[in-house]
């Protein structure tokens, strides 16, 4: 079958490489002169299974306002004449109660844990490599409070049989050594020891490069300018190149796959929230994280990677724009710098930003459309490397007529319209 995949993000490339392997004929097409260069280039480097969770909780709209009035916050909205906007806003509060969360959160483990056994099998059969440590996620508290309030998910990483650890402070200082010298700043930790992390855009080349030697042709360069219709089909797509056709068509186009939609008549529920990352050059391995530290109060992760350290967090709601704000970068810093004052050089720093393509259930949105050849892969916010290969895997299930091996009857479309 003739596949048409919209996007070489982690997500499309890992389309793409499981489409190619079960033989379709595919083609994808990409802006940029390579994969991974938008959201997937330098994000945090989570693979974390154990941390899949909606950002909409209960509390969460008071804590909100706690976090846009701290000096280094983990949230900035910039208030814009933007529709989308704010219907997201408010179907993100409406998903902020306890039911809500524990609902979303039980739709997001599944496809999270799934991903990263096939992530682990995916290694095994092919070798790739990419800066890639399996040594866990630790979830640092500064107050006894935000320990005392870990029970709800808990409680779900029980029900699902995800492993972890609540931790004091001796007990993560043995899993993260360097974190001896700042352990009086925080009071425990949750750490989930099956979580692991790598470098997305390395991952991303190396598995676009697989893709390639099975027959998959990557269009970069080329504009999607829209998807043409023909009744309840899409009938192409047309692009600065041309048009192009196939039989089916899989969208993966991250914060832009509501625009391209608009057109065909369908609302999709994805907003861009921007986030921010720095990579800072290792001076003191000892003095650096093992694997990824997530530091609750500020909403950011600290994650190795190679002789690398990546800092990657924040959440501004700024609608498309991708500007580089020092604001952010100072954030960045001073988390790194509090939790690993030896680790790194953050002078040497480089500094990024990525729009997260985000729903306000915090459930990526895979599978059909009211498009009988349409296939959507997009909305997976701050879990697209986290969720990636089994996105790719059931997406290729799909096309094949096979049952995927996880339920997705709640990932679609369709919940919204419920």
């Amino acid at each position: 079958m003739k596949v048409l995949v919209l996007g070489s993000g982690v997500i499309g490339t890992s389309i793409a490489y499981d489409l190619a392997r079960d033989g379709h004929d595919v083609d994808v097409l990409e802006r940029q002169p390579g994969p991974a260069l938008e959201t997937s280039y330098a994000n945090a480097g989570e693979v974390s299974p154990g941390y899949s969770a909606p950002w909409a909780g209960p509390g969460v709209p008071v804590k909100a306002i706690k976090w846009l009035l701290m000096r280094h916050r983990p949230l900035v909205i910039r208030p814009r004449l933007d529709a989308a906007m704010w219907r997201w806003g408010l179907a993100m509060l409406a998903n902020c109660t306890a039911r809500a969360y524990a609902r979303n959160k039980g739709r997001m483990v599944p496809i999270a844990e799934y991903s990263r056994d096939l992530l682990g099998a995916l290694r095994a059969e092919t070798g790739i490599a990419y800066d890639e440590r399996a040594q866990g996620t630790l979830q640092l508290f500064r107050t006894q409070r935000q320990l005392d309030g870990i029970g709800g998910d808990v409680e779900v990483l029980r029900q699902y049989g995800v492993p972890f650890e609540v931790l004091d402070r001796a007990g993560f200082v043995r899993v993260e050594p360097a974190l001896a010298l700042t352990q009086e700043k925080f009071v425990g930790a949750l750490r989930l020891p099956g979580d692991e992390t790598g470098d997305c855009f390395v991952f991303t080349n190396r598995l676009a490069e697989m893709a390639i030697a099975l027959g998959a042709r990557f269009r970069f360069g080329t504009t999607i300018q829209a998807l043409e219709r023909d009744g309840q089909r899409v009938a192409g797509v047309r692009t600065d190149a041309g048009v192009y056709t196939a039989d089916r068509y899989v969208l993966a186009l991250g914060s832009w796959s509501a625009r391209m939609l608009e057109p065909l008549g369908l609302r999709l529920p994805v907003y861009p929230v921007k986030g921010y990352s720095i990579t800072v050059p290792i001076t003191d391995p000892a003095g650096a994280p093992e694997s990824t530290v997530m530091d609750e109060t500020h909403k950011v992760a600290v994650t190795r990677l190679g002789d690398r350290i990546r800092v990657g967090g924040t959440a501004e709601l700024a609608g498309y724009s991708l500007a580089l704000r020092e604001a952010r970068r100072a954030t960045l810093e001073h988390v790194v710098s509090d939790l690993f004052p030896r680790g790194g050089d953050v002078r040497q720093a480089s500094f990024w930003c990525g729009l997260r393509p985000m729903t306000p259930d915090g459930t990526p949105i895979v599978g059909a459309t009211p498009y009988a050849n349409l296939l959507l892969a997009t909305g997976h916010g701050t879990l697209g490397w986290t969720m990636a290969t089994g996105t790719g895997r059931v997406i290729a299930d799909l096309v094949a007529g096979r049952r995927p091996e996880i339920d997705i009857s709640e990932l679609g479309l369709s919940r919204y319209a419920r």
